[in-house]
């Protein structure tokens, strides 16, 4: 198993990514889980919003390169999150790399601790954050967007407040401090009220899945064929440069 057990708690159910063996890696194992308990939260009255995190010191390192998703599943559980009728809050107090920006960006509401870093890491290995723009370009500033995109830099998360990618960043104090009046709220809100507010503040990027998605999916398979990536990933493995690097 990639996950723990669901967690619930007056309304709230959290799902946490288990796997820190391998930094909780997006496996094809861990994306249908996650769809899995996603669709059961779904279907669940009790359930009022579901709360996405981690154990070890990294909330999600990417594509797992030795048994990854099919892009596809994985674009499915990034609007399966999005168009899940309930809020679903990201807590994180680790690393978020490539596709774990894709996880997180597709959450309606997420607080990061000091000790979380984010890098779109995609150009260094030969491809781009295709599929993950999905719901990262709706939200992302755009100069921000281009610079990370581009650059692959680390940043803290009071610069992935800054620039739209996550919520809160709970600086010195705790995350689960910082997002007590937001579960609070969440609580006392209507699951009517939640489902069709929550409609409103997502029609942008599930309009973004509706038109992209087929192009993006086909193009992220192109860049993984492609004899760039290979000495990308390659390289990765080895723990070396690639040999495009100056």
């Amino acid at each position: 198993m990639t996950m723990a057990p669901p967690a619930h708690d007056r309304g709230i159910t959290t799902l946490t990514l288990d796997s820190p063996a391998n930094r909780n890696a997006l496996s094809a194992t861990l994306v249908g889980e996650l769809s899995e308990a996603l669709a059961g939260c779904a279907g669940d009255d009790s359930v009022r919003a579901v709360v996405l995190t981690h154990t070890g010191n990294t909330f999600c390192a990417g594509a797992d390169l030795t048994a990854p998703p099919e892009p596809a599943a994985f674009v499915a559980l990034m609007r399966a999150i999005v168009a899940l009728p309930k809020p679903v809050v990201a807590r994180v107090t680790g690393h978020v790399r490539a596709g774990g920006l894709g996880l997180l960006g597709a959450c309606d509401i997420s607080a990061a601790g000091p000790d979380a870093t984010f890098a779109l890491t995609e150009s260094r290995l030969g491809l781009a954050p295709a599929v993950i723009s999905l719901p990262l370009l709706p939200r992302l500033e755009p100069r921000a967007a281009a610079r990370y995109y581009l650059t692959g830099e680390r940043f803290d998360a009071e610069e992935a407040a800054r620039i739209g990618l996550i919520t809160l960043a709970a600086g010195p104090e705790d995350v689960d401090k910082a997002l007590v009046p937001v579960l609070d709220g969440l609580r006392r809100a209507s699951p009517q009220g939640l489902a069709a507010s929550k409609e409103l503040v997502t029609a942008t990027v599930l309009r973004s899945f509706d038109s992209h998605a087929e192009d993006l999916i086909a193009r992220s398979a192109a860049l993984f064929a492609s004899d760039a990536v290979r000495e990308g990933m390659t390289a990765f493995l080895e723990r070396r440069d690639p040999a495009w690097v100056l």
